[in-house]
Formats: C-alpha cells, sequence, structure tokens
C-alpha cells in the first residue's frame, strides 16, 4: 500500500450542477455521484480526502426563497451569512450521502463528516469597498431602488440583461479557517472531511475579539487552496467544467496544457491570459496552495479525474 497522502479536492463546474439543467434535486445527486465515482481511485490508491464545494446557484435559490418569503409571507429576511450556512450545511449532507452510498458499493470503510466552516476575513478587506460579487435574483430599476434605500444594498446592472439590476457584495480575501485543527486531526485519523463549502461564511474577528459575520461571499477555491495549506495537504485539485487549462484560449493558436510549473504559470497570470470572471482565480489558487509548500496543483474536468492523461498539472518544476 502507498504511504498515505492528504488531497484537498474542490468540487465546482458541473461537478454539482450542469448548466442546461433545472437544478432539481435529482439532477444535483446524479451529477454528485458521477463526480464522487472518479474519488475512488484516489482512496485505493492511500489518499486521504477533504471535499470542498461550490455554492453559487444553491445560495442564489435560497436568496430567492428570502425574497419570496419576505414578499408575500412577510418572513423576515436571513442574511447572506446565514444563507451561506444554510447552503454548507444543505449540499454537505447531499455530498455526504452521495459519496456514503458509492464507497458502500466499493466495499470501501471510511467515516465521513461535514463541517459547517466559518472563514476568517479582514474587515477592512479593500473587497469591501468595491462589491463585485453578484448575488440572488434580477430586479428592475425601482425594485432594485427601493431595496438599496430599505436595506442599504449595492445593486449593477447586468451586462446581459440590460434594465436588470443584480445585488453585489464584497468577495473579500480568506485569511485563516475556523476550525482548521480539528480538519486536520480527523483527516488524519482517516476521515473524509466535507469542509468550506462555498468558500465558508466570512467572518471578522471584533475589537472585543468576538467573531462578527461579513455581508459577503469569499472564492471557493481561494478558500480551499488556504485550507489544503494549513493542514499540510500534498496535493489540491479544482474540478471544473474543462479538462485543461488553456493558453490563448478561443484563438486559433489555442494550446492546452497538461504540465505547467510555477514560474511559466505566475507570467501567463500577470500577462492577463487566463480571464478574471472564469480561469483566474482558479489559477491564483493554485498557485497560493504551490508557493506554501504543497506539492502539486490539478486543474480537470470533474468527470475525467481518474483519467490521469487528463487536467492541467501544476508543480513548482516541470514533472518528468
Amino acid at each position: 500500500m502507498p504511504e498515505k497522502k492528504v488531497a484537498v479536492i474542490a468540487l465546482g463546474g458541473n461537478a454539482l450542477l450542469r448548466g442546461d439543467q433545472e437544478g432539481t434535486i435529482e439532477q444535483q445527486e446524479q451529477n454528485t455521484t458521477d463526480t464522487l465515482e472518479n474519488l475512488v481511485h484516489l482512496l485505493r490508491d492511500g489518499y486521504e480526502l477533504v471535499l470542498s464545494h461550490g455554492n453559487g446557484p444553491q445560495v442564489g435559490n435560497i436568496l430567492m426563497r428570502n425574497d419570496a418569503g419576505e414578499s408575500v409571507y412577510g418572513i423576515p429576511q436571513m442574511p447572506l451569512d446565514i444563507c451561506v450556512a444554510d447552503s454548507q450545511g444543505g449540499i454537505g449532507y447531499m455530498i455526504e450521502r452521495m459519496l456514503r452510498n458509492v464507497l458502500t458499493r466499493h466495499k470501501i470503510d471510511k467515516e465521513i463528516v461535514t463541517l459547517v466552516t466559518q472563514v476568517l476575513v479582514h474587515k477592512d478587506d479593500p473587497a469591501f469597498k468595491s462589491p463585485t460579487k453578484r448575488v440572488g435574483k434580477i430586479y428592475d430599476k425601482q425594485e432594485a431602488d427601493r431595496l438599496s434605500g430599505e436595506k442599504g444594498w449595492e445593486f449593477r446592472e447586468e451586462s446581459k440583461r440590460p434594465g436588470g439590476w443584480r445585488r453585489v457584495v464584497p468577495s473579500p480575501k480568506p485569511v485563516g479557517i475556523m476550525n482548521e485543527k480539528v480538519v486536520e486531526s480527523l483527516v488524519n485519523q482517516g476521515t473524509i472531511v466535507i469542509a468550506a463549502g462555498g468558500g465558508g461564511v466570512p467572518v471578522y474577528i471584533d475589537e472585543k475579539g468576538n467573531v462578527r459575520p461579513s455581508e459577503a461571499v469569499i472564492d471557493k477555491d481561494s478558500a480551499s487552496a488556504l485550507l489544503a495549506s494549513h493542514i499540510y495537504a500534498d496535493e489540491f485539485y479544482i474540478l471544473t467544467d474543462v479538462p485543461y487549462v488553456y493558453v490563448n484560449f478561443g484563438k486559433p493558436d489555442q494550446e492546452e496544457k497538461e504540465f505547467l510549473d510555477f514560474r511559466d504559470t505566475q507570467k501567463f497570470l500577470e500577462t492577463g491570459m487566463f480571464g478574471e470572471g472564469d480561469m483566474a482565480p482558479k489559477i491564483r489558487a493554485c498557485l497560493d496552495f504551490i508557493e506554501n509548500g504543497g506539492s502539486k496543483s490539478v486543474i480537470t474536468e470533474a468527470f475525467k479525474l481518474e483519467d490521469k492523461s487528463y487536467g492541467t498539472k501544476i508543480t513548482m518544476e516541470y514533472e518528468d
């Protein structure tokens, strides 16, 4: 049996929900199961696993239910941190249940636990002065103005939906993971841990040392990379909807990259090779992990993880 290593795997893209789907629980469960089947080979190879996940569509739906409940029944809306925590619990439960079924089919005996994870941010992070992350439903201008006045929400017009306005919230940089020692301990005991879902619930420490919520969302890949570094994981995986990282994407000289070293990847990032709303945050998270001692980061398609000929592997130096 190979020496055991720790891998942190961030489930995103079509790992949970494909873009052309309605988002029914049956669809999400099937997508999740198909993705989790690809993790079995890592367990067979002796890896201990920590799983994180995105929550964009799901937390958006929670916010819309919030809105509907208030407007129709007068039920007070819950703040964004509670909505993120709700999504962590619901998605984590689904992943845990689907994973238990996958392990049962493969006769693998492992404990699994889901943690609602708080992630620390700086309360004076510059992101709080420039909200950019779009959340929730699209409103018309009149309704957006009303909500802005009543709740202090900030809105931006949708470029693809002229006349439609959507709430924007800050996306601060994660600086710490609450209960990271618990995650590390559980993993070292052989437990599969689901944590930092949706980037975690953003919180900060006030002047009195109390934990306070932030009306913000954290990039899932950035938080996952930070968790991976803090628990001394060996490898970090981002599962998305493309099989490789490409340079000159969409151009005649487009090129897939199976292997990248730290220096070249950083140069590509600095020259704007990767889109900020797409691949750049993933690349940045992978580089952060490598820079903080990780041996390898991998970006690959959710259903291709088991096929090692797929995926872009980023290391400090080129692999042989």
